[in-house]
């Protein structure tokens, strides 16, 4: 069972533990039933048959509460009770009229509201079977022949021993046999009858017992004398049915008696042969059901188990989701599913946290890492920029220094003066460039003609175009106003228009478009030339960059127009790209009224 489920471990642990209990309570009825209810019966019939002779030596008890009690006794233990003397011989006193004649008997009110008591147990012993089908009940109209006894200190009415009873629609019940008799009519007013089906069994064999074991033996007669109750079982040797026969001494009147009680325990025997088989039947049944309520209770009690093993295997896993509710039990495995949940889900918190921690730390150090190289590499490029013409500068005014000719002083100087302009342009550049990257800036929007500042940047730019016989064709398509600040565009659009001049082929044209819908304008700056390697596409916007490989000074600038170009539009919320055309290259910018520009109102 190493590799089985805990659901299959319970299930055989508990088919097992009741199967032991379920075989031991069949065992138990098997062995030792009949022993436990024979010596359960022995002490509650000798305890009852204590407190009935209490009842009968005590001089003060009424005769009606007597026969009550000894009714009780018979009924309670299934026993037949008779007051014998230590010969066997039965006492003809109130006690035998008690236990065999006025236990059962019946109240018989005349017209005169008189009542007449009768005792019944005589005649049942000799017409049971008539009494029984005669169905006597509360209120039929009797009328009794038999012989009388006044009233005594015990019995408070008039006795009448009867030997006929008649009723109407029934017949004539017993033989007149004395001829001073008495007939009394009336109502019953009291009934008290045994069950008529077996009175006459009951009787014969209580006497049949008292022949059989009488005489006592010496032994029993000295226990007896000592006043030790005695016990013992005594089958019937017609029948073949165990009794248990109590022998219990009492004195009354300083004579000694004996209380005779015999019990039936036969009908537990039959009883316990019958259920042998039964539990046998029933065995079979109870199993399948020990099966069914194992199966139930191992899944009832390992479910939750599973699902908090469930749950701590994702949790191995760094996996703290929850998809699923916790345990909806209210006690120890429904608290420990909710902490676990509740722990889980706070993990899961963390973890996120610290996972966007960790990315936002990472990304950090990228753009560290990047700017890191972005400024090595804009140191490396300044200098290697600087360089060049400030070596030009001090050659050319060594060369004045020295006294060149004369006729080449002034194309000297104009040398010097042209390398000085482009150093003060390079380091203009990248002043604006630091202050577009450092966020001091603040924009001065306000709304007006991308066409018009179009125009404006290709009148200053006239004389770069002359050289190589270039035009610049501006054509705005249902142009709208653009919200922004015009200087910045404006210079956007001059490092644009400056780097299509460059990479242009000589006598074409520059053209710039505009075309406007209701909410995006869209500004194309447009060239006939070399396309860009694609190679090159992601990087032109980055400083110093030049798509040529020679990196020609004459042609490339500064390398840090179009960089200065995207820190202004990144500023206005404006969307840019660069793709290469059939015949050459375009460079695009949207302008959409929904955004507004991140420095509007900010910095200094």
């Amino acid at each position: 069972m190493k590799n089985r489920s805990i659901t299959f471990k319970l299930f055989i642990i508990t088919v097992i533990v009741f199967a032991c209990f379920y075989a031991m309570v069949i065992l138990s009825q098997f062995l030792f039933f009949n022993q436990f209810y024979e010596s359960y019966k022995m002490s509650q019939v000798e305890h009852n048959a204590e407190q009935l002779a209490h009842s009968y030596v005590s001089e003060d008890e009424d005769s009606t509460i007597l026969a009550r009690k000894a009714i009780r006794f018979m009924e309670t233990n299934k026993s037949q009770v008779a007051v014998i003397n230590p010969q066997g011989e039965v006492m003809l006193n109130d006690m035998y009229q008690l236990s065999l004649n006025e236990t059962y008997h019946l109240l018989l009110k005349q017209p005169d509201g008189k009542q007449i008591f009768v005792p019944l147990a005589l005649i049942l012993s000799e017409y049971g079977d008539p009494l029984r089908q005669a169905r006597i009940k509360l209120g039929d109209t009797l009328t009794i022949e038999g012989t009388t006894r006044p009233p005594s200190g015990k019995q408070p009415y008039t006795v009448l021993d009867p030997q006929q009873i008649r009723k109407n629609g029934i017949k004539t019940i017993g033989e007149s046999y004395d001829k001073n008799i008495s007939q009394f009519s009336g109502t019953v007013s009291e009934l008290v009858l045994p069950d008529l089906s077996n009175w006459k069994i009951s009787q014969g064999l209580l006497l049949q017992a008292m022949y059989e074991q009488f005489p006592l033996t010496s032994e029993q007669q000295a226990d007896l004398r000592n006043m030790n109750p005695i016990q013992y079982n005594w089958k019937d040797s017609w029948s073949g049915s165990n009794n248990l026969i109590t022998l219990y001494p009492l004195k009354k009147n300083n004579q000694l008696q004996l209380l005779f009680v015999i019990t039936s325990i036969q009908e537990i025997s039959d009883t316990n042969a019958a259920l042998r088989w039964f539990y046998l039947y029933l065995g079979i049944g109870g199993f399948a059901l020990i099966l069914i309520l194992s199966l139930f209770f191992s899944r009832m009690v390992t479910k939750p188990l599973i699902a908090l093993n469930q749950m701590a295997k994702r949790m191995v896993r760094l996996d703290f989701s929850s998809t699923t509710p916790p345990l909806r039990q209210q006690d120890e495995l429904g608290g420990l599913a909710r902490s676990m949940d509740t722990l889980a889900r706070k993990l899961d918190a963390a973890l996120r946290e610290l996972q966007e921690a960790n990315t936002q730390l990472q990304q950090d150090m990228e753009r560290k890492q990047r700017l890191e190289e972005i400024q090595q590499s804009f140191f490396t490029n300044a200098s290697h920029e600087l360089k060049t013409p400030l070596s030009i500068v001090k050659s050319f005014a060594e060369g004045l220094q020295d006294g060149v000719n004369v006729d080449k002083s002034g194309h000297y100087v104009s040398v010097i003066i042209e390398e000085a302009d482009k150093m003060e342009m390079l380091i203009k550049d990248m002043l604006d460039l630091a202050r577009l990257e450092s966020g001091t800036i603040r924009l001065q929007p306000r709304p007006f003609m991308l066409s018009e500042l179009s125009e404006k940047v290709a009148d200053k730019l006239i004389y770069a175009l002359q050289p190589r016989q270039l035009q610049i064709m501006i054509s705005p398509i249902n142009e709208r106003t653009v919200f922004a600040d015009p200087d910045w565009i404006e210079q956007v659009l001059r490092n644009l228009i400056v780097n299509a001049i460059r990479h242009a082929e000589s006598g074409s044209d520059i053209r710039v478009v505009i075309e406007s819908d209701e909410v995006v304008t869209r500004l194309h700056v447009d060239n006939s030339g070399k396309p860009i390697a694609e190679e090159h596409l992601a990087h032109i916007w980055e400083r110093f960059y030049r798509a040529e490989a020679s990196r020609s000074r004459q042609t490339g600038g500064t390398g840090l127009g179009l960089p200065i170009a995207s820190q202004i539009l990144d500023i206005h919320g404006c969307s840019y790209s660069v793709q290469n055309l059939p015949d050459g290259v375009r460079f695009s910018i949207i302008f959409d009224d929904r955004v507004r520009p991140d420095g509007y109102g900010e910095g200094v």
